[in-house]
């Protein structure tokens, strides 16, 4: 049983399957305030005052509220797993055993947040606290699956260039924060009777809107950054599929705006936010301080000619 648990193939997979869990979590999350089901289980830990689980009296908003928290269930025994197979791991890793117990950790007090969510009444700034605490976990989570295929490379930059990823990453936070603000200030609430954050939707929208075009002009002069330098082909590639994954987020964005907030654009709009995260992450992976990038060959007629002796 210990060999089974400790072979390195199981962990990655289960690290894997935990980064996807969350990312759905995250998902059902936003199914769960679009359908107005926010307040399905009026109080918590318990669905009702009486009952742990949802009754025929709670209706169809109470099975999809339940239905989310059962699923927190399932990612808190993927993360208990990853924890279990971390330990069994030979030689044992530290950086394998620090991110499993950080998602374990994650998972009770994500919960915990989404328990005060719906004591307050779904208030929208415990809302926001609460999408942001998920993707904190997405970060442990990502951070896990990285390591299972041992410690990459990394690459060395320019000093300018070095801080480039890093403020990408700065303002992707921003961006999702600000994200945050422009759900509690909109149309869907969780529930007819929650209050929202009383700014103004459009001034709101802007602010977000401005904070994605940095985002953007950001991700595109990295990418040609690294090219420019030379820097590794994962490093690239990363910042190529954030440029990719921010274009698609923007597209849906700009069509849930035009066309007033419809529920599936909205649910793919948040299910897009945490896959522009994963993307920001990778590109912080790839760029990290490490094996020296992989300098551009001198073009050809620059180099010296090479004499061999003769026979």
């Amino acid at each position: 049983m210990r060999r089974i648990l400790g072979a390195p193939v199981l962990l990655r997979r289960l690290a894997l399957a935990s980064l996807v869990a969350n990312v759905v979590l995250v998902g059902t999350g936003g199914a769960v305030r679009l359908t107005g089901s926010g307040l399905g289980c009026p109080t918590w830990p318990r669905c009702t005052g009486a009952s742990y689980v949802t009754t025929s009296a709670m209706g169809a908003h109470g099975v999809i509220e339940f239905g989310n928290r059962t699923l927190t269930f399932v990612v808190g025994v993927l993360a208990l797993a990853c924890v279990v197979c971390a330990y069994y791991q030979r030689p044992r890793s530290r950086p394998l055993t620090l991110w499993s117990v950080l998602v374990l950790a994650g998972i009770p007090a994500q919960a915990v947040i989404g328990g005060i969510t719906v004591l307050t009444k779904l208030n929208p700034w415990v809302v926001a606290l609460h999408f942001l605490a998920s993707m904190a976990v997405i970060a442990a989570a990502y951070q896990l699956w990285v390591r299972t295929a041992g410690a990459p490379a990394g690459a060395t930059l320019p000093r300018p260039l070095a801080a480039l990823p890093r403020l990408t990453a700065v303002v992707t936070v921003a961006v999702l924060a600000v994200g945050t603000i422009v759900t509690g200030s909109g149309p869907h609430a969780g529930d007819a009777h929650a209050r929202r954050t009383g700014l103004d939707p459009q001034e709101i929208s802007q602010l977000h809107a401005d904070a994605v075009f940095l985002l953007l002009g950001l991700s595109v002069a990295l990418w040609y950054a690294l090219r420019a330098v030379g820097a590794p082909t994962a490093a690239r590639r990363a910042a190529a599929w954030l440029i990719g994954v921010e274009l698609a987020q923007g597209v849906i964005g700009f069509v849930q705006y035009f066309t007033h907030l419809p529920i599936l654009a909205v649910g793919l709009h948040m299910l897009g936010a945490s896959l522009v995260w994963v993307a920001a992450l990778a590109v912080l992976e790839t760029t990290r301080p490490g094996a020296p990038a992989t300098a551009p060959a001198a073009p050809a007629q620059a180099r010296p000619a090479v004499l061999t002796p003769t026979s």
